[in-house]
């Protein structure tokens, strides 16, 4: 099984993105003031498309390697290579200790400032278009759990995939 991992934060604040609107009616998107967040793991299976996902209120080492768990249990009997990027939070005692204790579970960096590479940052960018531009939330715990389910449930292909050659590499681990 390969997968390509990241990370992404989700703010109450609205952003912005164009919209259709009747002429001379201008739309009016209220934004909240304050910067509350929350955080989301995500893996896509870059053979099916579907992804793995799980929310949390940080992200740090002891987070990333309770992601990592959640990958093995997703995938309980295939050995699994994780593309991911280098933060920091990728790294540590927890990911260590829990690598040796799971050589099922292999990671391949990214190279450093290389975004573009990784097909994890597709999948923010339709969830964002889908869920979090120009919403009308006042609180985060619903709009979270609209991204979350957003995730969980849509396809994601991606012909990034087929120009960087990640399709022949998952026929040859299948």
């Amino acid at each position: 099984m390969i997968v390509a991992g990241d990370e992404a934060s989700l703010y109450l604040q609205a952003t912005h993105q164009a919209v259709w609107h009747p002429r001379g009616l201008t739309p009016v998107i209220k934004l909240h003031p304050g910067r509350e967040n929350s955080h989301f793991y995500g893996a896509l299976n870059l053979h099916t498309g579907q992804e793995v996902v799980m929310r949390s209120p940080v992200m740090n080492a002891e987070t990333s390697a309770l992601f990592l768990h959640k990958l093995l249990t997703a995938f309980p009997d295939q050995p699994i290579l994780l593309l991911w990027d280098r933060a920091p939070w990728h790294q540590g005692v927890e990911i260590t200790t829990l690598l040796k204790a799971n050589p099922r579970l292999e990671i391949f960096f990214f190279p450093t400032a290389a975004p573009d590479l990784n097909p994890q940052e597709h999948v923010w960018k339709a969830a964002r278009g889908a869920v979090s531009h120009n919403h009308t939330y006042i609180k985060l715990d619903p709009l979270a759990k609209k991204f979350e389910v957003y995730l969980e449930t849509t396809t994601f292909p991606c012909p990034l995939l087929e120009q960087y050659g990640y399709l022949q590499l998952c026929m040859m681990f299948k």
